[in-house]
């Protein structure tokens, strides 16, 4: 898999204030990467090194493998702050101005972006008319102006209601599906986890943990949760398979550990057929991002 950007050692001060200490990590293609953290964590530092809107004290990153050029900055969209929209004007109108500031795409790009962020039936609408999700739909359209391949976007969704939410969130979505790489910095963790393929998480400008978002909320262990007509019965037979077996007779589930990586849901149903127990229920346990984010950061 390509990497679309590398981040090495990167370190950033404001005077006495150390906002990034020594970061690295690796943007797959194709990924909806999470940069995480509470407010101070450094993300928005992080972007805007990654972006030149800032100098590093030290460390470096690579776009597409290589130093920053004219040419890759085409290929990168960014959306760092909320863009000023004139609201009289209508959406079409607004990306026209954008474009003509920016230089960025040709006319035609401009419905072809709104038909990205679904404001194609819109787009003669003044502004003034837009809800705050549509509102940041054409924010990111005027990122998408040019066609990039990377989109860059700092807190996508604040300040949003829920269906403002949820219509960034499913816009995010699209876009991937559409070819594009998402990077995106958010301290909403319940949005990061339905939207993110992979996530670095920062705390006090220090990297936590990098990865998939999968691997990051998996305990040290695996939990395994079955359940079966005979609870006693059938944690008798999984503590032949496991040390660590806990009977939750409220949910009529019984859990069992094992060492992380080594569960296989298969062998486990078979080995409780021939067993003479019938399971109801069998699935592999895996945390929250939200609990697996305070469990990381309160270290």
């Amino acid at each position: 898999m390509s990497i679309v950007l590398s981040v090495k050692n990167l370190s950033k001060s404001y005077s006495t204030v150390r906002a990034l200490n020594d970061v690295s990590f690796d943007v797959p293609e194709g990924s909806v990467f999470g940069i995480l953290g509470p407010n101070g964590s450094g993300k928005t530092t992080l972007l805007g090194v990654v972006m030149d809107v800032l100098k590093a004290n030290s460390g470096s990153f690579l776009w597409f493998s290589r130093h920053g050029t004219s040419e890759q900055r085409k290929k990168i969209g960014s959306l760092l702050e909320t863009p000023n929209f004139y609201s009289y004007m209508s959406g079409s109108d607004n990306l026209r101005v954008t474009q003509a500031i920016s230089g960025r795409g040709a006319k035609i790009d401009i419905d072809a972006v709104l038909k990205k962020v679904n404001l194609y039936d819109r787009r003669w609408a003044p502004f003034k008319s837009f809800s705050l999700g549509m509102k940041q739909r054409l924010a990111i359209a005027a990122a998408l102006l040019g066609n990039p391949k990377v989109m860059v976007l700092d807190e996508p969704t604040n300040g949003l209601d829920p269906v403002g939410i949820a219509e960034i969130r499913q816009l995010i979505v699209e876009l991937r599906e559409q070819g594009h790489t998402i990077i995106m910095a958010s301290h909403l963790l319940d949005e990061v986890e339905k939207v993110c393929t992979h996530a670095a998480i920062l705390k006090n400008g220090h990297l936590i943990t990098t990865g998939e978002v999968e691997d990051i909320m998996m305990d040290d262990d695996d939990v395994v949760e079955v359940s079966a007509a005979d609870l006693n019965a059938l944690a008798a037979v999984l503590s032949k398979l496991g040390k660590e077996i806990v009977t939750d007779e409220k949910n009529h589930t019984v859990q069992i550990t094992l060492p992380r990586g080594s569960a296989r849901l298969d062998e486990i149903n078979r080995f409780c057929f021939d067993n003479g127990i019938v399971l109801s229920q069998l699935v592999l346990k895996k945390k929250r991002l939200e609990a697996r984010f305070f469990e990381l950061t309160n270290n």
